[in-house]
């Protein structure tokens, strides 16, 4: 364990020193790495050692996304007003504690605990990271940087999976804990390493001002009530969020109850999940990079049809993914939503960061994130309960019916956008 925190710190500095983009790359690739290390067998630890039950899991769910929901713009105003830096410094510390308390504590009330603690976390480092490396190197070159680091994230991702497994041989608690004591870590690399030379933060006299806080908020709502393409953008986070939430808490307990795992040297199910996840991840790199290739970030209908498309094939292989009858079948239908759904995250952060003034690009991030939120607890909750209610396999399917209206949303983007100036607020 002490070899691998060495490495991964030493990695971690090579890759990254004071340089904006390679800092973020560093911090993307370290971040899904140890995220990776956790969460691989996160649920089979919530479903197994722990016991929680197809709707607790979804609870647990329901908890953070709520977090989310009411943290997400209160700290994306602190990254507009504050530091952009110190925001992110405190949501890894964060973020690495709750996973620490819940593998400490196998007990659902700690969990749910945990899921505020990481939550609040998460809210302090999502749309502060996009928005400071968009202020240091510039919107123009902000796209290509979300490609980047999307990459390095699939990469190191991958990389976890295979430590996870290792650990989780010896002890399904291990990964969760030294991940997140690791995860925590992470913020001593930023405070050292981290420049923020573009930031133009409110005038010291002004800081601590509710009036303050409230100005920028009113700003970031004053933008995409202006924009068309933002309310857009807001509604699609919305929507992936309703899908989103379900498939992720209920994937796990699905593969486990409806599929014998092939008995091939006698491998652990948990293995065959990490299995799983490392060829996901592979998949996935490549689906980023062709859409890369693919995808003018900087041009709105070359953006959104990547969307539609990517979007659109996600709804099928959800589907596909519930009505699979056996574990093959299955699995193919898995990585495909994981290559799709990573395809998707730098283009829509990019498609985001087309129509943001500077100074209310955190805030407006952050928006984004709290509508996937918002989705999120109306669609855990839902289908959780017809999961329970009706079967697994018939939630899945209503799952990806929920993507269908955002073709809707794209289709009508790509019709009626016009090119007009940012709107300034």
């Amino acid at each position: 364990m002490v070899y691998f925190a060495c490495f991964l710190i030493q990695f971690v500095v090579i890759l990254g020193k004071h340089d904006p983009v390679k800092v973020y790359s560093a911090i993307r690739f370290a971040s899904a790495l140890l995220f990776s290390v956790i969460v691989t067998v996160n649920l089979v630890y919530q479903a197994t050692v722990v016991g929680l039950n197809p709707l607790q899991l979804v609870l647990v769910g329901t908890v953070l996304e709520t977090v989310s929901f009411l943290f997400e713009v209160p700290t994306g105003i602190v990254a507009d007003v504050y530091s952009r830096k110190l925001s992110v410094i405190i949501g890894l510390l964060l973020i690495g504690l709750g996973f620490t308390v819940e593998g400490l504590f196998p007990s659902f009330a700690a969990i749910l605990v945990a899921q505020v603690i990481w939550g609040i976390g998460f809210t302090f480092v999502s749309g502060a990271r996009e928005a400071w490396i968009a202020d240091e190197i510039g919107e123009d070159k902000a796209g290509k940087a979300f490609s980047k680091g999307s990459q390095m994230s699939l990469v190191g991702s991958f990389i976890g999976i295979a430590i996870s497994m290792a650990l989780a041989n010896i002890n399904i608690r291990l990964p969760i804990i030294l991940g997140g004591v690791l995860y925590s870590c992470q913020s001593i690399y930023l405070w050292l390493f981290m420049p923020e030379n573009n930031f133009h933060p409110t005038p010291i006299g002004k800081r601590e001002t509710f009036g303050v806080m409230k100005e920028t908020l009113t700003n970031g709502i004053k933008l995409i009530k202006a924009s068309p393409v933002l309310l857009t953008i807001i509604l699609a986070g919305l929507i992936f969020g309703i899908f989103s939430e379900g498939f992720d808490r209920l994937w796990t307990p699905f593969m486990i109850n409806n599929f014998s795992f092939p008995e091939i040297w006698n491998l652990k199910p948990v293995i065959w999940f990490g299995i799983l996840a490392m060829i996901a991840n592979a998949l996935a790199i490549v689906a980023v990079r062709l859409a890369e290739k693919k995808t003018d970030t900087n041009n709105h209908k070359s953006t959104v049809t990547t969307l539609l498309i990517v979007n659109g094939i996600l709804a099928i292989v959800v589907m596909i993914f519930g009505l699979s009858g056996n574990f093959v079948m299955a699995a193919v239908a898995y990585w495909m939503v994981s290559m799709f759904r990573e395809a998707r995250g730098p283009i829509y952060d990019a498609w985001t960061n087309q129509n943001l003034e500077p100074k209310v690009r955190a805030t407006v991030f952050s928006m984004c994130s709290q509508a996937n939120a918002v989705g999120q607890i109306v669609g855990g909750p839902l289908l959780g309960f017809i999961a329970t209610a009706v079967s697994l396999r018939f939630s899945f399917v209503l799952a990806g019916m929920f993507l269908i209206p955002s073709l809707l949303l794209y289709t009508n983007s790509i019709k009626n956008h016009k090119m007009v100036e940012p709107v300034i607020v």
